[in-house]
């Protein structure tokens, strides 16, 4: 799945080459995981003033209105002038003045959802409840350690959920904590002023590190050139269980939390 760094790859990709666009046709394809919520004649003559991203979404700022865009499982973003003929998986495209925008997605589990502004109740239904942005100065060390100290479930299971802190998905989480020597089952109320200061920290460095490596490619993820991330060739735990640790040469171990898969060190993590 698309994480925030993967997002945000694909944002600076095509953000500053669509910005002032105008919209001359829309098309959707087979249905996605929401309606668009529109007719695709309502976007036609818009312009495009501008992308930004909130966790996971991309906002794509409209002189009337906005597109909230959701990569799912397995989306990408493709933007350019000589595009190849839509395939079977193309199910949205956006044809500009200064190129054609086009969603990608063969499991359909993204979206495209028109709203009026982040007021509107569809904005607010898919945003309301994120978290503070980790890249942002917004995201306070304090506020972050408070935070924590509320919630009774595992580290890794809060910082995936998204309310506390927005977009460390499932491989910089795992990341983060190794970085920051913290088990990812321990409960997030145990963890210490110190220590959930090095969280602090290793978050925003590992999601920094992630978007310069252009994201992580594990599967079929590209930015919207179809350049491809290599953030996962210097992974430290994430999909390495059996293998030495880089530090201390121990195994990493490999468990499942919450249905998705959990890797640490044993002996540079602690509870």
């Amino acid at each position: 799945m698309p994480e925030l760094p993967e997002v945000e790859v694909t944002r600076l990709s095509f953000a500053s080459r669509i910005a002032g666009a105008r919209i001359n046709t829309a098309h959707m394809g087979k249905p996605l995981r929401w309606p668009l919520g529109c007719s695709p004649q309502t976007l036609h003559g818009q312009q495009v003033l501008g992308v930004r991203r909130r966790g996971k979404y991309l906002l794509i700022d409209l002189s009337a209105g906005l597109l909230l865009l959701h990569l799912g499982m397995s989306g990408s973003i493709s933007f350019g002038h000589d595009l190849p003929t839509p395939g079977k998986h193309d199910h949205f495209e956006l044809v500009t003045s200064q190129g054609t925008l086009r969603l990608h997605d063969p499991r359909r589990f993204g979206a495209v959802v028109y709203a009026l502004d982040e007021s509107d109740a569809v904005a607010h239904k898919l945003l309301g409840r994120l978290g503070v942005e980790p890249l942002s100065d917004a995201f306070d060390a304090a506020r972050f350690q408070a935070a924590l100290k509320l919630k009774k479930s595992a580290i890794k299971q809060v910082l995936l959920a998204g309310e506390v802190v927005v977009g460390v998905g499932n491989i910089y989480a795992s990341e983060a904590l190794f970085l920051a020597g913290i088990r990812p089952t321990t409960r997030a109320s145990r963890i210490s002023k110190p220590r959930s200061a090095l969280l602090h920290g290793a978050i925003r460095r590992v999601l920094a590190q992630a978007v310069a490596k252009g994201g992580s490619t594990l599967k079929d993820f590209s930015n919207a050139d179809g350049q491809t991330g290599y953030f996962q060739l210097e992974a430290m735990v994430y999909d390495r269980a059996g293998l030495p640790c880089k530090v201390c040469s121990g195994p990493i171990k490999g468990i499942r939390q919450g249905q998705r898969s959990t890797f640490f060190c044993m002996a540079c993590q602690k509870p």
